[in-house]
């Protein structure tokens, strides 16, 4: 059984910077990883992915300001958010992708002033 462990998650004023982490309980060597989110009273979206050779993928509204990356061993995967926009706020998750995982708790996002 796979575990994920989120965090870095916080409350930050708008254009300001937050990175998070998710440690996997194994390698995550040869899988797709992705973070995702979910805002209260809508559908869990994904954020971003990153494939086995560090090809990455973004959610358009978070082009150029969010930045996926990886380490396969121990397994982690990282989101680097700049530019946090109050629209950003959200619980975080990570996951593999296609997501067959359990979720683990997430990490929360708040972009306020």
């Amino acid at each position: 059984q796979v575990q994920l462990v989120e965090s870095g998650g916080g409350l930050v004023q708008p254009g300001g910077s937050l990175r998070l982490s998710c440690t996997v309980s194994g390698t995550i060597f040869g899988i797709y990883m992705a973070w995702y989110r979910q805002a209260p009273g809508k559908q869990r979206e994904l954020v971003a992915r990153i494939t086995t050779d560090r090809s990455t993928k973004y959610l358009d509204s978070v082009k150029g300001r969010f930045t996926i990356s990886r380490d396969n061993v121990p397994g982690a995967v990282y989101l680097q958010m700049d530019s946090l926009k109050p629209e950003d706020t959200a619980g975080y998750y990570c996951n593999n992708d296609p997501n067959t995982w359990s979720w683990g708790q997430g990490t929360q996002v708040t972009v306020a002033s």
